[in-house]
């Protein structure tokens, strides 16, 4: 897979996608957007990949933000809608695609870029790495899903702090807050990120999916029928073959062999 703004590296069972414009901290144009959703549509239908890596080039940034020149450039109601629903079809894609991708944020994750880490499944943060929406600095709000995926990860005040004020804050700090899940040395951040990755890809994929898909769909929900649906999950997995190959290999005390079926 040739792209412009990324480059893209399949390792089954792992796959990494690194934001490739470290000229301008991998800042987030209309062509990269375009081409996120491309690639995940692509590792999605790819069933030797079990797990995503999502990174930045350059050590500098995972992604310092949009284009501000884009966001400039639209003047109206009409184009900046259309911005915000652009970016927010993609990172959905990446959010929804059935498998699990894990921010590796480096350096700067502001705006655009830590809305693109928030729609990873998890994230783990080099200790050099600096988050933040200021896009109020700008005299706009986040459009890419910083408003509703913040305070769903750190809580409705903690979430506006960061909003309103625009404040950058550092990896301690956001893994303090809930907005990252680890943070290690720099020199550790792609390793320990294929360590977790290849836990998760030991696992039924077929399981892995359904556990995505329930967690997504059940934040929208109700208590009760978000059990309702973990249940009726639950039943799918039973008739499938690889949990009877799960349950199989487990009472037989010997490794599972998976075939997503």
């Amino acid at each position: 897979m040739n792209y412009e703004n990324l480059t893209v590296e399949i390792r089954p069972p792992v796959a990494q996608v690194t934001l490739n414009r470290p000229k301008v901290l991998n800042a987030l144009n209309s062509a990269t957007i375009v081409e996120l959703g491309e690639v995940f549509e692509s590792l999605a239908a790819d069933a030797a990949v079990r797990v995503i890596l999502l990174t930045g080039a350059g050590g500098r940034a995972f992604a310092a933000g949009a284009d501000i020149a884009e966001i400039a450039a639209a003047a109206t109601h009409a184009e900046g809608r259309a911005v915000a629903l652009r970016g927010q079809e993609v990172f959905r894609r990446i959010e929804t695609q059935g498998k699990p991708v894990i921010a590796c944020i480096q350096g700067f994750a502001l705006g655009g870029g830590c809305e693109l880490a928030m729609a990873c499944s998890m994230r783990i943060a080099a200790e050099d790495a600096r988050l933040g929406q200021p896009e109020v600095k700008l005299g706009v709000t986040p459009g890419y899903g910083g408003t509703q995926r913040l305070p769903r990860l750190v809580g409705r005040s903690r979430a506006l702090k960061l909003l309103l004020t625009g404040e950058v804050i550092d990896a301690q700090e956001a893994l303090r807050i809930g907005l990252v899940d680890e943070v290690v040395p720099a020199d550790e951040l792609m390793r320990r990120a294929e360590a977790v990755a290849t836990l998760i890809a030991k696992n039924a994929p077929l399981a892995v999916a359904e556990t995505l898909r329930l967690v997504d769909e059940g934040l929208a929900l109700s208590l009760e029928l978000g059990l309702l649906r973990e249940a009726d999950g639950f039943g799918r997995l039973c008739a499938t073959a690889d949990k009877a190959e799960g349950t199989g290999a487990f009472l037989a005390k010997r490794a599972a062999v998976w075939k997503g079926e």
